[in-house]
């Protein structure tokens, strides 16, 4: 029994010694940063990660680091100083794990894979070495963490989204003032002038002023670069939303471009056509003024209360074609009118 007693005690401890090693899974650890106004981000979080995290259970851990507030914004100024980060790669979401830094919903969803079967093949990877980074106890990764207040949406860009807030209230009264007043001529007979209208000129120079804007935004929603942005406002983070774009596929650009170019061309037949076809120009007018600023209102509406950052270069946009609308109301109303009695002239006769 003494003979057999060594070696099943060296069998024993040695056993003891491989277990827990066996046991204990490795582990690959990683940190996203993330913004919950940022569609590139809701998509790596709702489409891409969560089905990594479902093949690996725990032995993947990623902590999301909200860059919209204040903790999270430093974390990602020191990640970005502990790696180097250079300026054309900084945005979210940024995906750190190991020293491989990640930018994109195109690096994320290609790289990050490989990354983990390499990082648990090796041991595992732990938590990236960022200044003032505190590993949470129990890390989340999904669509919930993207879910935020409106309160919270407003705080993210608190000059721009007031701004937008302050347009918004003076375009709703304007329009209701509008329709009013429209209404009310209507009732009269809708007899004003059909003469060159006062400050008639205005009309072309803020419809190529928007169509200026437009095309801009177009450029920056189609080659998805940087835009260029004043002291108020996030006009990148607009420009990422899905709302950029109409059911998805038309940047709102394009469709902003498209509406002051007809702009252009109702005014041009309402100022030198004659009869009627000056009359359906200048009514024409009216109208895509008026449905281009109720589109507006829509717009205006969503960034800071959906979108959560507002565009300076959209609101401008939107002040064009609000006074646009204010150009062109009485006209299109007195060439209602015409068209009218025109029509019951033909019916008589």
């Amino acid at each position: 029994m003494r003979l057999l007693s060594a070696p099943l005690l060296s069998v024993w401890l040695a056993l003891g010694a491989i277990l827990p090693a066996i046991a204990a899974k490795p582990v690959v650890h990683a940190v996203l940063f993330f913004s919950p106004t940022c569609p590139h981000c809701h998509r790596v979080m709702t489409e891409v990660l969560p089905p990594l995290q479902d093949e690996y259970g725990d032995q993947l851990q990623i902590a999301e680091i909200n860059v919209a507030e204040p903790k999270g914004q430093e974390l990602y100024n020191a990640a970005v100083d502990r790696y180097r980060i250079p300026p054309r790669r900084r945005g979210v979401p940024t995906l750190i794990v190991g020293d491989q830094v990640l930018v994109g919903d195109w690096e994320i969803p290609n790289h990050f894979p490989k990354l983990i079967a390499e990082g648990l093949s090796a041991g595992g990877i732990g938590w990236p070495d960022i200044p003032g980074f505190e590993p949470p106890a129990e890390p989340t990764t999904g669509a919930a963490a993207t879910h935020v207040s409106i309160r919270e949406r407003l705080a993210q860009d608190p000059g721009g989204n007031a701004m937008a807030i302050v347009v918004l209230v003076g375009m709703i009264f304007y329009v209701i003032w509008v329709g009013a007043r429209a209404w009310q001529e209507v009732r009269r007979g809708g007899h004003l002038a059909l003469g060159s209208p006062q400050a008639d000129w205005l009309v072309p120079i803020l419809a190529v002023a928007g169509l200026i804007v437009a095309a801009y935004l177009s450029y920056i929603e189609l080659t998805r670069v940087t835009a260029v942005c004043g002291p108020i406002g996030d006009c990148n983070t607009v420009q990422e939303s899905p709302y950029a774009r109409l059911f998805g596929v038309l940047p709102v650009g394009l469709l902003g471009m498209a509406g002051y170019i007809a702009i252009l061309i109702a005014w041009a037949v309402g100022r030198w056509g004659e009869g009627a076809v000056a009359a359906q120009g200048r009514l024409a007018l009216f109208a895509f003024t008026a449905f281009g600023t109720l589109f507006s209102i829509y717009l205006t509406f969503l960034e800071p209360f959906v979108i959560g950052a507002t565009c300076a270069w959209c609101v401008s946009s939107a002040i064009i074609m609000t006074v646009l609308l204010g150009l062109s109301w009485q006209q299109g109303v007195a060439a209602w009118a015409v068209l009218r009695r025109s029509a019951a002239s033909k019916a008589r006769s």
